[in-house]
């Protein structure tokens, strides 16, 4: 975020987003998380009109609005029972809160991995958080929509909705297949996922001498330098069937296990208790060179597709065959960093073609943000449970742009939602580490239906020089254009004035001044006009630099 907590950078200009308010909407925050701490927090703005249904010594300056939405929920699922607090034992709405606007906490880590100062993307910047989803249930969108209505009438700034399938603004976890993102709204900054340079970093050394990388949160202590006799289930290969496992006799070894069959968490409880020494669990082939690491019961290294093939290979050709695992910590600086997240959903954008979806990608790959405490994780007796843990997904992607956002904000009070939006896409980076153009999980280039404009730049996006504007009513026409009904274009537009499309001029998607041009060619001879005619709208841009 610049050069520093105390020195310039997007921090020092944005004064950290103090004054602006991030509302996100979600399943339950733990409000006693010390990200959430107020220490040094000013009190919220004069239009801040909403409400914290928790009592007075949990809500503070830092986090000021906490409410429940479930009017439609209790319908839709019954036996729902009224949350009555927006308090949940998961993780996912501490996370992505903590993430957004977190205070600044020293000492996070996960398994004393990726030791430091946590903190959020806007740490001065005001909480107000809405339940709209439910452990087990899911989200119902009626109650999505209240609770933005609600918001925007509490005075909130900026909204993160890291929703998924619903109204919001992350793209979606079912990727990398195309055309399956959500949320293609173009008034909506649609986030996808990126990796970052940092690793959890492991590798497998064979008895051939030959060493594989991988990652590992479960990095015991004295672990040794020991060959041990290397393994593979020969039941379903997955490590499922604790029996089968008894059977081959693993007591003292380190086993293999493809993906499949469950969760890896639960594996290694199996093969523990089947007397296994380690693990290696191989990811799916479409995950490419990229590993979401979880904390394991017993030495575990988690291996890439093709890492786990070169195993398998040696397992198969060697007589007597053993490996040892080499726990090397918390790395930086990984190669093709940023890369596109295998599960990020991709466009194009099958509701508007015309409009290209995503936004724009940002971490949401192993990203440490605080939690209530970490899922399955066994402790030590004594130990204490961790605050923080590492999750993935558009989820996590999506509150770090309304961070940026709130700093934007803070450093432009004057600029429209759109500004803002254009502002972070018209800057963006489009190169990894390697100056080489950003690339998929499967080695090649990433497409625009996978990027997007490309990876959030904070420092740039604070000067775009130029951006791209519009104002709500500048959608109708566009709406318009789409070949909705009246009915449903002012059911949209609620409670502005209704409209008839048929008196209004059509807009076409490649003539909305949005950030990003789409232009659908279906014949290889056709030629597109890019400049409307005649008393249609115009693209134009608004000049916001400096010195401008």
């Amino acid at each position: 975020m610049g050069e520093g907590r105390d020195g310039g950078g997007v921090w020092n200009t944005s004064n950290m987003g103090e004054g602006i308010i991030i509302g996100v909407l979600d399943d339950g925050i733990y409000a006693g998380h010390p990200s959430f701490d107020a220490a040094g927090m000013k009190p919220p703005p004069e239009k801040w009109n909403g409400r914290c249904d928790f009592n007075n010594t949990v809500c503070n300056n830092k986090l000021i609005g906490a409410r429940s939405f479930f009017e439609s929920a209790k319908w839709k699922w019954k036996g729902l029972d009224d949350p009555v607090l927006p308090i949940n034992e998961g993780q996912h709405g501490t996370h992505t809160s903590s993430t957004a606007a977190g205070a600044f906490v020293p000492g996070a880590n996960i398994s004393d991995n990726a030791v430091g100062t946590a903190a959020g993307m806007a740490p001065r910047a005001h909480i107000a958080f809405y339940q709209v989803c439910f452990e087990q249930k899911g989200c119902d969108r009626d109650d999505i929509l209240a609770a933005v209505d609600e918001a925007i009438e509490d005075g909130v700034d900026v909204l993160s909705l890291s929703l998924g399938g619903n109204p919001g603004t992350a793209a979606g976890n079912i990727g990398p297949n195309p055309a399956t993102l959500s949320n293609g709204a173009p008034w909506l900054l649609t986030v996808g996922a990126s990796t970052t340079d940092r690793r959890f970093a492991a590798t497998v050394k064979l008895g051939s001498e030959v060493e594989l990388d991988g990652e590992s949160l479960s990095e015991p202590k004295d672990y040794g330098k020991e060959m041990r006799p290397l393994a593979r289930d020969v039941g379903d290969g997955q490590c499922t069937s604790e029996s089968v496992l008894m059977a081959q006799n693993i007591t003292g070894k380190i086993i293999i296990c493809e993906a499949g069959g469950g969760v890896s968490i639960a594996k290694a409880k199996t093969v523990l208790r089947a007397g296994a020494f380690g693990m290696i669990v191989v990811a799916p082939e479409v995950f490419g060179p990229v590993i979401v690491p979880r904390p394991h019961v017993l030495p575990t290294v988690q291996v890439p597709y093709a890492v786990g093939q070169k195993i398998k290979s040696y397992l198969q050709t060697e007589r007597s065959p053993t490996a040892n695992l080499i726990f090397k910590g918390t790395l930086f600086d990984t190669p093709r960093s940023p890369m596109m997240a295998p599960f990020s959903s991709r466009g194009p954008n099958v509701e508007s073609r015309g409009i290209l979806k995503p936004d724009i990608i940002g971490p949401g790959v192993n990203v440490l943000a605080g939690v209530p405490g970490v899922a399955d994780m066994v402790l030590e007796p004594k130990a204490v449970m961790p605050k923080f843990d590492i999750k993935s997904g558009t989820s996590m992607s999506c509150p770090h742009l309304a961070g940026v956002a709130a700093l934007l904000k803070n450093a432009h009070p004057t600029w429209s939602s759109a500004a803002i939006k254009s502002a972070l896409m018209t800057t963006t980076e489009t190169n990894d580490n390697t100056k080489k153009p950003i690339a998929d999980v499967d080695g090649t280039q990433a497409t625009y239906f996978a990027t997007g404009a490309g990876h959030v730049n904070p420092k740039k996006a604070m000067d775009p020089g130029l951006v791209y504007n519009l104002s709500a009513a500048d959608y109708i026409p566009y709406l318009c254009g789409l070949k909705y009904t009246d009915q449903q274009v002012n059911s949209i537009i609620h409670p502005e004035p209704p409209v008839n499309c048929e008196k209004l001029t059509k807009l076409q998607e490649k003539d909305l001044n949005y950030p990003s041009i789409t232009i659908i060619v279906d014949k290889a001879d056709s030629v597109v006009e890019c400049e409307p005619s005649g008393d249609q709208r115009r693209r134009g841009e608004l000049n916001v630099h400096r010195g401008g």
